[in-house]
């Protein structure tokens, strides 16, 4: 069982309520109608995920400029580490990413679901 830490509530809801243009985009043009149900800034274990998917055992992360410095690199392996530790695959993607290659991204979640998850039906 991964532990909720019911103090992240609040700012989960506050980050749901503004979310960046890059995770607004992938929500309401892929995850938000997908087959399998995606939550937005999920709290797992000490963190807030971008994007979680239960049956899945997948977070899915957008990763801004922040990400890129020495400080970031090293918050987000950690991050992995214990999302990974709890049998939870991190999926991550850039802003950039989402803006260029939106396809290849969507399509990169869905072989992932289906890996973790069998064949989905077609919808």
């Amino acid at each position: 069982m991964i532990h909720y830490r019911h103090d992240l509530h609040q700012k989960s809801k506050a980050l749901r309520a503004h979310m960046t243009k890059e995770e607004r985009l992938l929500w309401y043009r892929f995850l938000h109608d997908y087959p399998i149900r995606f939550r937005r800034q999920k709290p797992l274990a000490n963190y807030i995920v971008d994007f979680y998917c239960a049956r899945a055992r997948l977070a899915v992360e957008l990763d801004g400029s922040q990400h890129y410095d020495e400080r970031g690199l090293q918050y987000d392996a950690e991050r992995t580490k214990v999302l990974e530790g709890l049998g939870i695959y991190v999926l991550r993607f850039t802003n950039l990413d989402v803006h260029r290659n939106f396809r290849a991204v969507c399509e990169r979640i869905i072989q992932v679901v289906e890996e973790r998850c069998g064949h989905l039906p077609q919808t």
